[in-house]
């Protein structure tokens, strides 16, 4: 069994722009039905990368030393967890959003777009998974197959990201899809976008291993230019576009490679919070645009795609840290050094 025998625990925190410092901090106290959990694995998002290289993501903006890390499996530690069926040791994905319950978008059914929500690992004082010990309420919590490695708990949360992302998206049996950015998120977009039925799924990204892990993952063609996809299409055009990049043009180009009365999905988060748009493309072509704000309700089937098979994640997995190497993970993240996809950042025993 998992036992915590100190008050203190070792924990990566963000300074500044590129200060990753690792610590000694004080262990987190569960409180009323919530759970100490010892953390596994966690994987690097792209948004971490934007508190790395921005000190901020949108306008939440980095205020005082913060733990990131919301991909991230963990074990329970202790009894605590058995009035919810979570013996000691369970190994667990973990929901990373704590919404309210009680606003008028968590009663409709949309937790993730809860204006009060508490996210792991964002300011001004919510933390993260990268340290040896965190909390989460039971319901957060997602126990996984006997034999799952923690790294494979870890990609569920960006699994999530992109259901989510193809539920928005509404696909219909054999239509065409373009994915503009191939790092996890939209390697993940392909894989699922196969599983609910796509015809054709094209995948642009300028990186040349990043294209050659699509074509692995059953991407019809790559190209590192979104042009192409005009090219694939014989000027039609795709019938959804799914973006999953940091580019602030990359909406631009969605839309013009979007055929008339498309949709665009856009999950990116741009550098600066920036976007461009052109407006007369949009309204010429009657096109239909969201955002994918997170994820909601997707962990179970995460867990199904990639028990069955459905869904491969070993190729996402590109590098491995320890704790103590956290900001070596952060720099070969932000930098996508030896064709980086997901990062991941493994506690020892």
């Amino acid at each position: 069994m998992i036992e915590a025998h100190s008050e203190t625990m070792l924990a990566a925190r963000l300074h500044g722009i590129r200060d990753v410092r690792v610590e000694h901090l004080a262990r987190p106290v569960p409180g009323p039905e919530q759970l100490l959990l010892k953390v596994c694995a966690v994987s690097l998002c792209g948004s971490d990368r934007h508190y790395y290289l921005e000190g901020g993501t949108g306008t939440a903006d980095l205020c005082a030393p913060l733990i990131l890390g919301h991909e991230f499996a963990a074990a329970v530690v202790g009894d605590g967890g058995r009035p919810w069926g979570l013996e000691a040791d369970t190994l667990v994905a973990v929901e990373p959003s704590h919404s309210c319950g009680r606003c008028e978008w968590c009663l409709r059914g949309d937790p993730n777009l809860c204006p009060d929500v508490h996210f792991a690992g964002s300011p001004p004082d919510v933390s993260g998974a990268l340290a040896e010990f965190t909390i989460a309420a039971p319901g957060e919590l997602f126990p996984l197959p006997p034999g799952w490695s923690p790294a494979h708990g870890a990609l569920l949360e960006p699994l999530g990201v992109a259901i989510h992302a193809l539920d928005l998206a509404h696909l219909r049996s054999m239509e065409s899809v373009a994915i503009l950015g191939a790092g996890g998120i939209g390697l993940l977009m392909l894989q699922v976008a196969r599983l609910a039925g796509a015809g054709q799924v094209f995948v642009v990204d300028p990186i040349p291993e990043r294209g050659r892990t699509a074509s692995r993952l059953g991407a019809d063609a790559t190209a590192a230019r979104p042009e192409a996809v005009l090219d694939w299409t014989g000027g039609r055009g795709v019938d959804v576009v799914l973006e999953a990049t940091d580019s602030a043009i990359a909406a631009a180009q969605a839309a013009e490679v979007v055929c008339v009365g498309g949709r665009l999905i856009l999950a990116g988060i741009p550098d600066r919070n920036e976007l461009v748009f052109r407006p007369t493309t949009l309204r010429r072509k009657g096109l239909t645009i969201k955002m994918v704000r997170r994820m909601k309700h997707t962990y179970p089937r995460a867990i199904r795609m990639v028990e069955t098979g459905r869904v491969q994640l070993d190729p996402l997995i590109t590098h491995t840290f320890t704790l103590d190497q956290t900001a070596a993970a952060f720099a070969c993240h932000a930098e996508r050094r030896d064709g980086a996809l997901r990062v991941m950042v493994e506690m020892p025993g």
